[in-house]
């Protein structure tokens, strides 16, 4: 009896000590950042490294964001992500719906088909929906930062997966009072999905603010690139200052972290909700 339990503790030991080398190696990059951020330019070469700069230079914050249109390009990424939230929201909802309480002819076959799209590489569809977009006229606008992002086939599948949850006397009974399938999905489904729509809400967030191929080729001018281009663009024009490099990615990365703070909970219950039931 002793002998297990001590064997038990031995490998809690084991299991913690891993957990917490790991956990260093992963936020040591981010501290770098920070430290190298608030140093002088000369001191971030200095030798032996300092761990700690001699002096917290807080003025590189502003003087980095101001050195480029940082408040266009955040503006440009919260317009982008905004409309890719909504969007996804309502389509990715109503595809989920017909694929998960619709009966059709053809109905899983064609599921299957629309999630195989998902085994297609972006690269392959990058040409044909850049000539789209030219032909449309939307280059160097926000339709051709948001449209191409309207839908999601990932979050088809993870509400149709929540979706398949409901009872079908649900729907059952609004029918039988006159209910379309638009009032059904709107107000029954979607308000007991508010966890499922609130995971597919994030990820979609953080889709359009990593967002950087796509927008670098259909914006041509600075008022139209998001924060991430931006960062690019920075980086090539200051390449050899290094605090005011650090301090642009660091306030870029604050909007992520301060989401995932709040919204961990959201993001392991979609990890969960992606494998319910199909």
């Amino acid at each position: 009896m002793g002998s297990g339990r001590r064997t038990r503790t031995f490998w809690t030991i084991i299991t913690f000590v891993i957990v917490i080398s790991m956990g260093i190696t992963m936020l040591a990059p981010f501290v770098w950042m920070v430290r190298t951020s608030l140093m002088d330019e000369l001191e971030v070469f200095s030798y032996p490294p300092r761990l700690v700069p001699t002096e917290l230079r807080w003025s590189n914050y502003p003087a980095a964001l101001t050195l480029l249109p940082f408040g266009r390009f955040f503006l440009n990424t919260a317009i982008m992500a905004g409309g890719m939230v909504v969007l996804q929201l309502i389509v990715c909802s109503m595809a989920a719906y017909a694929f998960a309480r619709l009966r059709f002819r053809g109905r899983d076959q064609l599921f299957t088909a629309y999630l195989s799209t998902m085994l297609i590489p972006q690269i392959v569809t990058l040409i044909p929906a850049y000539l789209i977009v030219q032909g449309l006229g939307w280059i160097d606008t926000y339709w051709a930062l948001i449209i191409p992002f309207a839908h999601s086939v990932w979050g088809t599948f993870l509400l149709r997966q929540f979706f398949l949850s409901f009872p079908p006397e649900l729907e059952e009974a609004a029918r039988l009072d006159g209910a379309s399938e638009l009032t059904i999905l709107f107000r029954i489904i979607l308000p007991l999905a508010k966890p499922a729509l609130a995971t597919l809400a994030i990820f979609a967030f953080l889709s359009a603010w990593q967002a950087f191929l796509w927008p670098l080729l259909v914006t041509d001018s600075m008022q139209m690139r998001p924060v991430e281009v931006g960062i690019a663009m920075f980086q090539s024009l200051y390449s050899r200052n290094w605090p005011f490099q650090m301090a642009a990615a660091v306030t870029v990365m604050i909007p992520v972290i301060a989401l995932f703070a709040v919204a961990q909970r959201q993001f392991m219950q979609g990890i969960a909700l992606s494998g319910t039931r199909g």
